[in-house]
């Protein structure tokens, strides 16, 4: 293959690529541990954060998946890792299931404003307390922006939507954590495949979880490689990366 260069690292996504909430993906177990026979390392990067690293750890695993807490990096974590650097003590828009990966944070009298995906909390009454917040100075951090996710009955919005309306109410710029940011190989062509590119990585988008026909387009350039899914993406690597 002309141009082939050695590849080290294999970063992959979970939602919608592994799994699609309970349900694996078809052959998705089996790819993962013929990958993990290669001599290349494998780490796993989502924006989940409907839940704590160790509930997504107990859902993997009941799936059958084999991996370890150490392996997966979560836009949950990423935003821990600023909070404390920059001694913000947050509002936290996030599902109740998520807080256990921010236990030891400070949060009485918050200063700065973290979103994630939380339905339960996305209500005029609380969006308008972080509206006022931001107005007053505080900082907007959005663990990420995605437009919408799969989940076992359709399509869904992902928290994309409202951090984009609080930038535009408030006339500020959210910091953005998670993915795009540098994450690579998944089913999200904007925020995964194209952050991943961005990066000098090699994209490889699976039209599974919430891929839509013609996904592959709406980047540039576009991805190293469009198929089916995880299984046929690690025999891609296998044979013509590795």
């Amino acid at each position: 293959m002309a141009g082939r260069r050695a590849l080290k690292a294999v970063l992959i996504d979970l939602s919608g690529t592994l799994h699609v909430e309970d349900m694996a993906v078809p052959g998705a177990q089996e790819a993962l541990n013929r990958l993990r026979q290669a001599s290349v390392a494998v780490k796993f990067v989502t924006n989940t954060t409907k839940e704590s690293k160790r509930n997504l750890l107990e859902r993997l695993q009941h799936l059958n998946f084999d991996l370890q807490e150490n392996e997966i990096f979560t836009s949950l974590s990423a935003a821990r890792s600023l909070l404390e650097q920059k001694q913000h003590r947050p509002l936290l828009l996030v599902e109740d299931s998520a807080l256990e990966d921010f236990t030891g944070i400070d949060t009485s009298e918050p200063n700065a404003v973290v979103i994630g995906l939380a339905p339960d909390h996305f209500n005029y009454q609380t969006l308008n307390k972080a509206f006022r917040m931001i107005v007053d100075g505080a900082p907007l951090i959005a663990i990420h922006k995605a437009r919408y996710y799969r989940r076992k009955d359709g399509l869904a919005l992902g928290p994309g939507p409202f951090v984009t309306g609080l930038e535009y109410a408030t006339d500020c710029r959210a910091t953005v954590v998670g993915k795009p940011e540098k994450t690579f190989f998944a089913q999200d062509a904007r925020d995964d495949v194209g952050g991943a590119q961005n990066a000098g990585m090699l994209g490889i988008l699976v039209r599974t979880g919430k891929y839509r026909e013609g996904d592959e387009n709406k980047i540039s350039p576009p991805p190293h490689l469009t198929c089916d899914s995880f299984p046929d993406a690690v025999e891609h690597i296998l044979q013509n990366l590795l």
